[in-house]
């Protein structure tokens, strides 16, 4: 759902696209290319591994050959919530190498991929990296997703400051909880049912508790992201935006 608002929203203000996603994780990739290709552009679609830095690489290759140079990337890539949702005493090395390989080690691989494609082109280019609100501060049982997300912004800031000198632009979003399809895990059932109004409840509430008195919506990513990418933010670089209705303030 982000990928999609992304994808539509910069299109107009860029010359082509290219997105990819995760193997196996999301089937979506045809209806953002036909809603892109609707509005004038190219695009190219990718379903990919991006702990793999062989495919990542091939991909980049690929779209090189298509559109001779790469001007903006946006890292927007999740592992699910699965098994690291614990406290850490009882998370396992397995369920912490399955976020941190897909969370951070896949934004250095297609941030590195993109990056020397970037200098080899001599391309101003833009890279945006889609954080967290958690990248600010550490929450029970979300030791592996903050751990990532911090990550990602040391990342964003070390390449920033590598990149500048060339003209590219590295910075991270860090959104709040967002109210898209990765939430709607709320209104499962133990019997497998789903309750839509459960979820609708929970929604509610999380978003009372913001100081804004609602939760992040995919549109608020997306219009950071657009700017960002844009020449307006031409020099904005190794920043950590939060994006989450004051939930996080620093």
């Amino acid at each position: 759902e982000g990928a999609d608002l992304i994808l539509t929203d910069v299109a107009p203000k860029g010359t082509h696209i290219l997105a990819a996603k995760p193997a196996g994780q999301w089937g979506g990739l045809p209806a953002v290319a036909a809603e892109v290709e609707a509005l004038g552009r190219r695009t190219m679609t990718a379903l990919l591994d991006i702990r793999v830095a062989e495919r990542i690489d091939a991909v980049v290759a690929d779209a090189l050959a298509t559109f001779g140079r790469i001007d903006i990337l946006v890292n927007n890539a999740a592992a699910p919530p699965g098994a690291d949702r614990v406290p850490i005493v009882e998370l396992s090395e397995e369920a912490w190498d399955a976020v941190l390989d897909t969370n951070l080690k896949g934004t250095f691989l297609v941030s590195r991929a993109v990056a020397r494609a970037m200098l080899r082109t001599g391309t101003r280019g833009r890279i945006v990296n889609i954080a967290s609100d958690r990248a600010k501060v550490g929450t029970v049982s979300l030791a592996a997703y903050c751990a990532s997300k911090f990550g990602i912004v040391g990342l964003t800031q070390c390449l920033a400051m590598e990149l500048a000198p060339s003209g590219v632009t590295v910075n991270a979003v860090c959104p709040g909880g967002v109210d898209s399809e990765r939430l709607d895990y709320l209104g499962r059932r133990e019997d497998g049912s789903y309750d839509e109004a459960a979820r609708a409840e929970e929604i509610r509430r999380r978003g009372a508790m913001n100081p804004m008195g609602r939760l992040t919506s995919p549109e608020d990513v997306a219009e950071l992201v657009a700017f960002l990418a844009s020449d307006g933010a031409h020099y904005i670089t190794g920043q950590a935006i939060n994006v989450s209705g004051g939930s996080v303030m620093h």
